[in-house]
């Protein structure tokens, strides 16, 4: 689903084997290093909760990717490092899903998408 960039790596840590035990009340490191296919001034994350084919939106506290690692306006033909945090709440169900972070460019194009299965444990 990545259009605008490539994925060269996905780091979530600590995910030793997958799917992810995301315990509650933690915070789980995201790094994701790709190629950027176009220009932008800047980018935005969304993530979501995939649950039963339906995408539910999951709060992260710093959504801009210029905040994030990344150093804009983001250049084609660069490589980029994004770094952000996975806060899981203490009020989430326990529950298996896939997590779906996307991070897309000024025009809501996507330089990356990637899926993780986790479970969501006490």
């Amino acid at each position: 689903g990545s259009i605008d960039g490539s994925i060269q790596e996905v780091n979530v840590s600590p995910c030793p084997t997958q799917p992810c035990l995301l315990h509650k009340g933690t915070s789980y490191s995201i790094n994701v290093t790709f190629a950027s296919k176009i220009e932008s001034q800047g980018s935005q994350a969304r993530v979501y909760g995939e649950m039963l084919h339906v995408d539910i939106p999951f709060p992260i506290p710093e959504p801009d990717g210029c905040k994030s690692g990344i150093q804009c306006p983001i250049q084609k033909g660069h490589s980029y490092s994004y770094l952000n945090k996975l806060p899981v709440k203490s009020e989430y169900p326990s529950i298996k899903l896939i997590v779906k972070w996307e991070l897309v460019d000024d025009q809501g194009q996507m330089l990356f998408c990637w899926k993780i299965p986790v479970q969501i444990t006490s």
